[in-house]
This record gives C-alpha cells, sequence and structure tokens, in this order.
C-alpha cells in the first residue's frame, strides 16, 4: 500500500454535504439551519467547515466566543453568526464583526445597551437566551417583564431570536424531563409574542432534538456533532458519515521477547514473544493515556491493533504482532472505518470531548 508520511487529520468535505442534508432533511423546508462551528469547528477546521455550509446554504452559524466569530468573518463567511457565550470586554469588537450576542442575564443586557448606544448603533441584533432546565447560562422565565421593560426604553437593539437549550435530547429515560423543558419554552415564547411588537424567531432544537423532537422545531434549529458524522444513537450513526479520519503512521517495529516491558513505567509486560509498533502521536496530540492498556484498538492495513502500556507525550505503541505491515504503513485511529464516538468510549468519554481535544499541531487536509 502507498505509504503515509505524518500524522493528519483528514477533513471530508462531502462526508459534510452528506451530513448536513440528512439533518436538513429531518425539518420543514421553510425552518432554518444553525450550524454550530464552535472550537475549531469541533476539533476540524472552522473556516473551512463554514465555507462549504455557506456554499450549502446553511442560515446561520453559532460559535462559543467573539474570537471564533470573528475567525470566521475574516475567512469570508457572510451570513448571521450567533455567539453563544459573548463577554463583556469583546462587545465592541463584536458589534464591528457583525456579530449577533446570545444575551443570558441583566447584567450583560444592560451592558450591550451600554456598549451599542455608546457607538451609536440603532436596531442592532441581539438573541435572548432563558434558562428552562439546564441551568448554565440564561434568563429565568419571571425575568421577562424586567427585560420588555429594558428593551422599551432603548432603540440600540432590537430582539431577532429567543432560545434555550436542552439537557437531554438524546436520553429517551428523560422524555419527561425534556418535555417540561419544551413547555417552559413555549410558555416564554408566547409571552414574549406578548410583550414584544416583533416577533423573534424560535431555537431551542440540538442533534438530538431535531432526530427525537421534530414538532418543537420552531422557525430554526441548531446542530453542532450531527454536521460531523455522530448523532448519539446507534439508528442516527448509522445515517450519518464521520468528517474527521485521524491517521499516522508506524514509525518503528520491534520484535520483543516474553517478559519484556513496552513504555513508560513497565505497564505492558508481554507474556510471549510479540511485535509492536510505534506511532508517532500521543496525549500532547489529545489521545489521552486512558487510550493505552488494550483498552483501544486502532486500525492497521484493515486489521486492529490494541493500545498497549501507557500513551506517551508523543508516542503510542501498538501490538502489531498477527498483523502484516510495515514501517511507513498507515494507522488509523479514528473515523473511517472507527467511528470517534466508539473510539471516545472505550475511555468512558463521548465525541465531543475526543474532537475538540485534537492538538492543532496535527496537520487538518481537506478532503473535497
Amino acid at each position: 500500500m502507498a505509504k503515509a508520511e505524518e500524522t493528519v487529520l483528514e477533513i471530508d468535505l462531502k462526508a459534510l454535504g452528506h451530513n448536513y442534508n440528512v439533518l436538513r432533511s429531518k425539518i420543514k423546508p421553510e425552518t432554518k439551519f444553525m450550524a454550530v462551528v464552535k472550537a475549531y469547528a469541533y476539533g476540524s477546521d472552522s473556516v473551512a467547515i463554514a465555507k462549504h455550509l455557506q456554499e450549502l446554504g446553511t442560515d446561520y452559524f453559532a460559535v462559543a466566543y467573539v474570537n471564533e466569530g470573528i475567525t470566521l468573518r475574516e475567512g469570508g463567511i457572510t451570513a448571521p453568526i450567533l455567539v453563544l457565550h459573548p463577554q463583556k470586554v469583546h462587545f465592541t469588537s463584536l458589534i464591528e464583526h457583525r456579530l449577533e450576542p446570545s444575551i443570558y442575564s441583566q447584567t450583560i443586557l444592560t451592558d450591550f445597551i451600554a456598549t451599542a448606544n455608546a457607538m451609536s448603533i440603532v436596531d442592532y441584533p441581539v438573541h435572548l437566551k432563558f434558562n428552562t432546565g439546564l441551568n448554565r447560562l440564561g434568563f429565568s422565565a419571571d425575568e421577562l417583564p424586567i427585560i420588555a421593560s429594558l428593551v422599551e426604553q432603548q432603540k440600540a437593539i432590537k430582539i431577532v431570536a429567543v432560545l434555550s437549550h436542552l439537557a437531554a435530547t438524546e436520553d429517551h429515560d428523560e422524555r419527561a424531563f425534556t418535555n417540561l423543558q419544551l413547555q417552559r419554552f413555549k410558555n416564554i415564547c408566547q409571552q414574549v409574542d406578548q410583550l414584544f411588537k416583533d416577533k423573534p424567531l424560535k431555537h431551542v432544537l440540538n442533534t438530538s432534538g431535531i432526530i427525537n423532537y421534530p414538532e418543537a422545531q420552531y422557525n430554526m434549529v441548531r446542530s453542532g456533532i450531527g454536521l460531523y458524522g455522530y448523532g448519539n444513537e446507534p439508528e442516527v450513526d448509522a445515517t450519518l458519515q464521520p468528517v474527521m479520519t485521524l491517521k499516522t503512521i508506524i514509525a518503528q517495529k520491534h520484535v520483543i521477547s516474553e517478559g519484556e516491558s513496552v513504555g513508560y513505567n513497565r505497564k505492558y509486560t508481554s507474556n510471549s514473544k510479540r511485535i509492536t509498533a510505534t506511532l508517532p502521536i500521543g496525549h500532547a496530540d489529545g489521545i489521552g493515556r486512558e487510550y493505552g492498556h488494550g483498552k483501544t484498538f486502532v486500525s492497521v492495513n484493515g486489521q486492529l491493533a490494541p493500545i498497549i502500556g501507557n500513551v506517551c507525550m508523543d508516542m503510542i505503541m501498538i501490538d502489531v504482532t498477527s498483523i502484516a505491515c510495515d514501517e511507513g504503513d498507515e494507522v488509523i485511529i479514528f473515523g473511517k472505518p472507527l467511528p470517534a464516538n466508539e473510539f471516545a468510549e472505550t475511555a468512558q468519554t463521548i465525541s465531543y470531548e475526543l474532537l475538540t481535544g485534537l492538538s492543532q499541531r496535527i496537520k487538518r487536509i481537506i478532503v473535497h
């Protein structure tokens, strides 16, 4: 087989388009689609991902922080961009780059109005975030009269959307709680429509919500992990394609005798003659020590090889005794055909943490 050259993260834009179309098919044609591209687009390449999604017709983008939104603007993204956790120190930059803040407290609301007034801004678009049970960020429902009064008394901002964040849409055992959150959000939306002259957009569903609660899609839905190929349920995963594939190479092979150890702290000792291979990737790249000790497998020439011993900062050792392979051969850490969620589960974590924890020192390659 062709020799690989280094550790790379392949980003498959065809798979991204496939996932976008699958998720779009779950909502009404008139429902807007917000693509979540925070944290380097879940560890990939936020500009490349957003550009392709914008070409496909994505209506809105969402990031966590202002600097992420600025990166998208500088990369050529012209669609509306929501900042989910804006901070006062960045309000001026947010406005200068035409980003839309998610306003979640009275303090943030009054501070943003003050900044907009100081910049002589009129009708700047903002989203109001309400806490319906996640208990992380958001106004409470009983603050609505105060919010309405504050908004009525000024002209600097305009409420263009109302949102909330659901806690457990992927967990069928939590349907009662999710329905409670949805009912709370419905009540809030009804009050908003009564209190504000303009009827703002409403968005509450995430990827699993799109699949499991389509009746609550309102005017817009948000999707993050689903775009990258994971839907939190096996049946959904089967319809999606992993966008990211992490690949590396075999740097060196060793033949070790019975009783010899491998790696730091001698956490692996051979019980027979074995062949090991060393890979140039480690916990500095986002593959932590929890993936070692034979719990997790990688793919070498189509066969599974266990990671043995402790994962090092820059290297991993695997057992390739029963696999025909050579130094320089390609090794798939996860992606196609090893889904990131299954890889992550071996370390009792989730695909979100694995993907967003990948080091920026890994070379990103865009595949069209």
